[in-house]
């Protein structure tokens, strides 16, 4: 079994062996899913491969949505 600790602040650090079976690297998210007394740790899916224009933030305001939403 592979265990990790618990610090003061609720934060641990996800073991290698774990990080290599999900194939997690720096910036990657994950999802958890709550089960009675088991909580299952999955790599979540990546937004950005669903819609390429999540990175376009310089377009995100409430006039530009507003302007382009018929498109």
């Amino acid at each position: 079994m592979i265990t990790s600790r618990l610090t003061d602040k609720g934060q641990t650090t996800i073991p290698l062996l774990v990080r290599r079976a999900l194939c997690l690297r720096d910036g990657d998210e994950i999802s958890y899913r709550i089960e009675g007394d088991m909580v299952t740790v999955r790599k979540a899916p990546a937004t950005a491969a669903e819609d390429p224009f999540d990175t376009f933030t310089e377009w995100d305001g409430d006039a530009d949505r507003k302007a382009y939403r018929d498109l």
